[in-house]
C-alpha cells in the first residue's frame, strides 16, 4: 500500500516539475542570480568609482558613521568598533535602482513586441474575414427556401 502511495507521489512530483512553467520558472531564477552578478560588478566596478571621482575621489562603499571607535582594553582584547555602513546602503540602493531600470525596459520592450503581435495578429484576422465574408440572414433564409422547393 506505501509503494502506491510513494509511487503516485512520485508521479505527481514529476508531472509537476515538467510543467512548462515550473521550468521557466527555475530557468528565470538562474538567470536571475547570473544577472545579479553583472549589475553588482557594473556597480561596484564601474558606477561607484566614477561616483568617487566626481566627489572628489572617495570610495562611497567605505563611507560609515562610527558610533564608537575600536578600543583595546587593559587586557589587550580588540573591541570592535561600532560602525553603521552608509556607502555600503547606498551602493546597495544604487545596484537595486539599476536592476529596477533594467528590468522595467525590458518589460516595456516584451510589452511592445506583444501589442504588435496582436495588432498584426488582428490585420490577419481582418483580412481572413474580408476575403471570406459571412452570409446573411436573408441569404440563408433564401437558400433554405431553394432546399425545400427542390424537395
Amino acid at each position: 500500500m506505501k509503494f502506491k502511495k510513494t509511487r503516485g507521489l512520485i508521479e505527481e512530483f514529476k508531472a509537476f516539475i515538467m510543467r512548462g512553467n515550473v521550468i521557466d520558472m527555475a530557468v528565470g531564477v538562474i538567470v536571475a542570480g547570473a544577472f545579479g552578478k553583472i549589475t553588482t560588478s557594473l556597480v561596484n566596478d564601474v558606477f561607484m568609482p566614477f561616483i568617487g571621482w566626481i566627489i572628489g575621489g572617495f570610495d562611497l562603499s567605505k563611507l560609515n558613521i562610527v558610533l564608537s571607535p575600536e578600543v583595546v582594553d587593559e587586557a589587550g582584547n580588540v573591541v570592535p568598533a561600532v560602525t553603521i555602513g552608509i556607502g555600503t546602503l547606498l551602493v546597495t540602493i544604487i545596484d537595486f535602482l539599476i536592476i529596477a531600470a533594467i528590468v522595467f525596459m525590458i518589460v516595456k520592450v516584451f510589452a511592445k513586441a506583444k501589442e504588435l503581435s496582436e495588432k498584426a495578429r488582428a490585420k490577419e484576422v481582418k483580412e481572413e474575414v474580408a476575403e471570406d465574408p459571412k452570409p446573411t440572414t436573408e441569404e440563408l433564409l433564401t437558400q433554405i427556401l431553394e432546399e425545400i422547393k427542390k424537395k
